[in-house]
């Protein structure tokens, strides 16, 4: 990969103190060598009287939260090298994540989110990443094809009639990464950071989702 753990930790510590399009590329290293995750260039959103968006579009349906069509994916296991030589041609892009390569997404409220993992943690269960986005709502990272089976799967737990905030994202989506701006209304975070042994071997889907919709149908109760 042509670094270590440490380096690039310690690259995201010196770079903090250079231009934002290096703290991104160092950021994109990250993920790409670390996680085993391809990475795209997004669009920025700027808010003024209303928000725009970086691609130009008057109309655009997802200002600051979609790729840029003419920038290439960073590959999984690609360097920093690599990572700084895409970013240079997109100073300021944001880092988005293909979803349904790697991993797909469980999405719920932010509060139902928290109450969950803690049950889940609690419970023993493997986890991946669990990303918060600035508007309140939690990430899930689980294996692919979670997109796919969610109908079959709440069918067979018994949830498939109840309405629940919970949504699944699968291949064709993206979602912003940590720790860039998401449609100009703030920064990505980690509630639950990823790890060697989980990014790249993310949950199935089927594990978390009980817990998830129990919690989720109380919160609507409530």
């Amino acid at each position: 990969m042509g670094f270590t753990i440490g380096g690039i930790r310690d690259l995201r510590s010196s770079s903090r103190r250079r231009w934002r399009a290096s703290e991104c590329a160092t950021t994109v290293a990250e993920y790409t060598g670390l996680w085993g995750w391809d990475v795209v260039p997004g669009a920025r959103a700027a808010r003024g009287g209303s928000v725009t968006c970086s691609c130009g579009a008057a109309d655009c349906p997802a200002p600051g939260a979609h790729p840029l069509s003419f920038a290439p994916i960073v590959p999984a296991g690609a360097t920093l090298d690599d990572a700084t030589a895409a970013w240079a041609e997109v100073p300021g892009a944001a880092v988005l994540l293909p979803v349904g390569r790697a991993f797909d997404v469980l999405e719920v409220a932010e509060a139902a989110g928290r109450h969950a993992l803690v049950r889940l943690e609690r419970m023993g269960l493997p986890l991946g990443p669990v990303a918060l986005t600035p508007h309140s709502r939690a990430l899930f990272f689980v294996a692919p094809g979670a997109a796919a089976e969610l109908p079959q799967l709440l069918y067979r737990m018994g949830w498939d009639d109840a309405r629940l905030d919970l949504r699944c994202l699968g291949a064709g989506d993206h979602i912003t990464a940590p720790p860039s701006d998401f449609a100009g209304l703030g920064p990505m975070r980690w509630l639950r950071p990823p790890a060697l042994d989980t990014a790249g071997h993310p949950p199935q889907a089927r594990l978390l989702l009980g817990t998830l919709a129990y919690v989720c149908h109380r919160s609507a109760a409530s």
